[in-house]
């Protein structure tokens, strides 16, 4: 049986956790991404869970809360679990996938070999439970909102390892197919996974904020990849990073 995963255990590589930080929005930016407030439709199994995570983001104008279930783009579903189950999994899917939204997952504990399949469709933002504060969620939220990642700096090792794991068995089988990601996209997502924000890559390689902006969400769309943490992780399990 796989092991589950919980922020208890070791963050594995550290200072790949550290360079990660940044990249996969692990930082304490609670601004909203866009003029108004962010709509959120809470999902809980129970509804003490349901209840008491509303309870949390009301008191935050950052946050719309949802009275009916919505979704679609500008949306952002919060799930909530004790763990992963398949229908939990389903739901983050078609929020991402077909519903055009985000979506943040609130959970107590991850099988390992969940990890990279919440992130390769789409889901950059998770907090454990037991870190799930209102400030923790409204971080979350606001992350989700703007494509970015947010992940417990303990899963960021995980998720190295794996995906270091996937291009070891992937390097050199014959017929791999290559990423095709061009030299000025390399160069952006090397600086992300470095933990510089826009500002400083644009500085860094003589560009506007404008074309990085671009860069990101052409290879983001071209490649299908959900979210800058989407991104960086396809890059790692590559062998670009």
């Amino acid at each position: 049986m796989t092991p589950a995963i919980n922020s208890t255990q070791s963050a594995g590589p550290r200072a790949w956790g550290e360079r990660l930080d940044n990249s996969l929005g692990t930082t304490d930016r609670t601004v909203a991404p866009t003029d108004g407030p962010i709509p959120v439709t809470v999902h809980a199994a129970d509804p003490i869970s349901f209840e008491g995570v509303r309870s949390q983001l009301r008191r935050h104008p950052e946050i719309e809360l949802c009275e009916e279930p919505r979704s679609g783009p500008g949306t952002v579903g919060l799930l909530v679990g004790e763990a992963l189950d398949k229908a939990a999994l389903t739901r983050l899917r078609r929020i991402a996938r077909s519903e055009g939204g985000r979506a943040v997952l609130v959970v107590g504990a991850l099988r390992e070999t969940e990890l990279l399949d919440i992130i390769e469709c789409g889901i950059g933002a998770i907090v454990w439970r037991h870190e799930a504060t209102g400030n923790r969620l409204v971080q979350a939220v606001c992350a989700a909102a703007r494509g970015d990642g947010d992940l417990p700096a303990d899963l960021l090792g995980r998720l190295i390892n794996q995906v270091g794991a996937l291009h070891r068995t992937t390097t050199g089988r014959p017929g791999a197919l290559s990423s095709g990601l061009a030299p000025r996209e390399v160069d952006v997502l090397r600086l992300v996974a470095e933990g510089l924000d826009t500002g400083e890559i644009a500085s860094k390689l003589s560009y506007s904020e404008r074309t990085v902006k671009n860069v990101v969400h052409e290879l983001t769309t071209r490649l299908h990849l959900r979210n800058r943490a989407h991104a960086v992780a396809y890059a790692l399990r590559e062998g670009y990073l």
